[in-house]
C-alpha cells in the first residue's frame, strides 16, 4: 500500500516545492534579492575616479563624495522600478544628509534623458549621466546580473557594505545604514 502512494506523494511534494519557489522568487512583490556580502570585484575605485556630467551637463568628479557613506543607485528613466523608488531615495537623502550620508543617482543614459525625467519627477539628490560607463562601474561593484535598479551602500572607508538588486525601499536602506553609522 505504501509503495503505491510513494510516487504520487513524491510528485505532490515536488509540485508544491516548485509552486512555492515560483511564488517566492517571481510573484512576491516583497521579495528583495540581496547580496549578503560584497563580491571580490566590488571595488569603489572606478567610481571615485570617474567624472560624469550632472543633470545640467556640467562635469563632476565623484571623488568629492569619498569619505562619506554613499547610497549609490544605478537607474534609468525607462526603468519603471527605478522611477518608483526615486521619491523614497529623495526622502532618505533629506533625512540623512546631515549624518555624512549622500544618495547619488547614476543614470545609464545621457543628460537629455535625465532632464526629460526631471520634468516629471522632483529629485533631491545629485544625478549623473554615466551612459554605458555606468554599467561598467555597476558591474565592477557586484552587478553581475546587469539589472536596474541596482543599489550599493558604500561605507566611509570606501568598502561596499551591501548591494541590492531590484527596487529598494527607504526602510530597507535604513536598516543597513543603522549598522554602519
Amino acid at each position: 500500500m505504501f509503495n503505491q502512494l510513494k510516487m504520487p506523494l513524491f510528485y505532490l511534494v515536488l509540485t508544491m516545492t516548485f509552486g512555492y519557489a515560483i511564488f517566492y522568487f517571481f510573484l512576491n512583490p516583497q521579495t528583495q534579492i540581496v547580496s549578503k556580502s560584497p563580491t571580490p570585484s566590488s571595488s569603489t575605485h572606478a567610481l571615485f575616479t570617474a567624472n560624469f556630467p550632472d543633470e545640467n551637463g556640467k562635469p563632476q568628479s565623484l571623488k568629492q563624495y569619498e569619505g562619506k557613506v554613499v547610497v549609490l543607485n544605478f537607474w534609468a528613466s525607462w526603468c519603471e522600478p527605478c522611477r518608483e523608488e526615486m521619491p523614497e531615495l529623495s526622502e532618505l537623502h533629506n533625512s540623512y544628509k546631515d549624518k555624512n550620508v549622500v544618495v547619488l543617482g547614476v543614470a545609464i543614459e545621457d543628460v537629455a534623458g535625465i532632464n526629460d525625467f526631471l520634468k516629471e519627477t522632483k529629485v533631491s539628490y545629485p544625478l549623473f549621466a554615466a551612459d554605458v560607463q555606468g554599467m561598467d562601474i555597476a558591474t565592477s561593484m557586484g552587478n553581475n546580473k546587469g539589472v536596474l535598479p541596482y543599489t550599493v551602500i558604500i561605507k566611509v572607508d570606501g568598502t561596499v557594505a551591501k548591494t541590492y538588486f531590484g527596487r529598494i525601499t527607504k526602510p530597507l536602506l535604513e536598516k543597513t545604514l543603522k549598522t554602519i553609522l
